[in-house]
């Protein structure tokens, strides 16, 4: 099927090309970083997790938040999602692919990378975290892969895939779940030390993940004609809806216990993160702009008529992920170094290479991403400009 994915319109080339040129840019100052060291970064003694691991921590939850569409698909046989399912399942695997980058290029050499496979160590997380996303990864190219090759020959789908969706649902919340097990079991890290982390990570990427994969899902039938029902898009904002809420109560029953509690090794984090200290408040504007971000959000996805109106939806899901991204990725991973224990306010912000390495990974999986929705819109789809 891959050779579906060579054949289409100047637009579609156009943008592959641009990806590729982003891909360059950012390999090119990852080269730079590896000829330098991490040193090339914002990143230090005291602030040692960046841009990088916010964009780890956010991705797994998309990759994770899959299962929203492939549960009621396969185990409640909602045929209505049989459209959007298979963009759910793509985008898990790019997702998943730019995780992976993003350790990669976080632990700052490739050697570093081959340690934990050559030896392997089960009391460490970051070696389960890498178990769970190469079997998460591994699952979804199989199940979508050969989902899709059976819809292109006419045929059932093959018995054995359905054992493997079964695997894959415990499987995207082990993902997750073990990515907030990596903050919440630094016990010196305060401000991610708490059991409620991992429920916070899967409501939020209940609403995240699914959001994005409405807009994808929106582009695609504009653009590539790939038919996705109008009601699996309003079921799918209404489960953004109820996770969007789920999530704004465990980060309000989290604040309630940490001010109710008033122990400063907790309360310094938060405070910092909401009202900064004098001259430092540079995280201030990502944490309230998180909060309004998911308040408006969840107002206008409360509301049913504008979840049968496509531009408030994707108004509301371009804010969740807004509001989700500021919140698990920026907001969650440095305010966890601030202040340090010493009670100094160290400062971090991204450098140029580090945001144009990110750039190149997003555009790797967007590049996936494209390739994958390309050969499903021609299995699927009709005649669009884009194809």
């Amino acid at each position: 099927m891959i050779e579906k994915a060579l054949k289409g319109g100047s637009r579609y080339w156009l943008w592959i090309g641009f990806l590729f040129v982003l891909i360059i840019v950012g390999f090119l100052s990852y080269l730079k970083q590896l000829a330098h060291g991490l040193g090339i970064t914002g990143m230090g003694r005291d602030v040692s997790w960046g841009l990088y691991i916010a964009n780890f921590t956010f991705f797994v939850g998309v990759a994770a938040s899959a299962v929203v569409v492939v549960l009621p698909y396969y185990i409640h046989d909602y045929k209505r999602f049989k459209g959007i399912t298979i963009l759910g399942e793509f985008l898990a695997i790019s997702a998943v692919i730019m995780t992976i980058l993003f350790i990669f290029v976080d632990l700052g050499a490739p050697s570093r990378v081959l340690n934990i496979i050559l030896y392997p160590s089960p009391s460490s997380l970051l070696f389960w975290d890498m178990v769970v996303l190469t079997g998460y990864l591994i699952l979804n190219i199989i199940i979508g892969w050969w989902s899709l090759d059976a819809e292109d020959k006419e045929m059932e789908q093959p018995r054995w895939i359905r054992p493997l969706v079964y695997i894959s649902i415990p499987w995207a919340i082990s993902i997750h779940t073990v990515t907030a097990f990596i903050y919440s079991g630094l016990i010196a890290r305060s401000f991610w030390h708490t059991a409620l982390l991992a429920p916070r990570f899967l409501a939020s990427a209940f609403a995240s993940g699914p959001s994005l994969l409405i807009i994808l899902s929106l582009i695609a039938k504009r653009w590539a004609g790939l038919e996705v029902e109008r009601d699996a898009i309003k079921k799918v904002s209404v489960i953004i809806a109820y996770a969007l809420a789920i999530h704004i109560f465990f980060v309000l029953v989290e604040i309630f216990t940490v001010f109710y509690g008033d122990m400063p090794a907790h309360t310094d984090h938060f405070r910092f993160l909401f009202l900064g200290v004098t001259g430092k408040r540079f995280l201030v504007p990502w944490a309230w702009g998180s909060v309004i971000c998911a308040l408006i959000a969840f107002i206008t996805l409360l509301k049913n008529s504008d979840r049968l109106n496509e531009k408030p939806l994707v108004f509301a899901c371009i804010l969740t992920i807004l509001s989700i991204w500021a919140e698990k990725g920026i907001g969650l991973v440095i305010a966890g170094f601030i202040p340090t224990p010493l009670d100094e306010i160290p400062r971090y912000y991204p450098t140029l290479f580090e945001v144009l390495i990110c750039i190149g990974i997003y555009a790797t999986g967007f590049l996936v991403l494209t390739v994958l929705y390309k050969i499903a819109a021609s299995i699927r789809g009709k005649n669009r400009p884009f194809s």
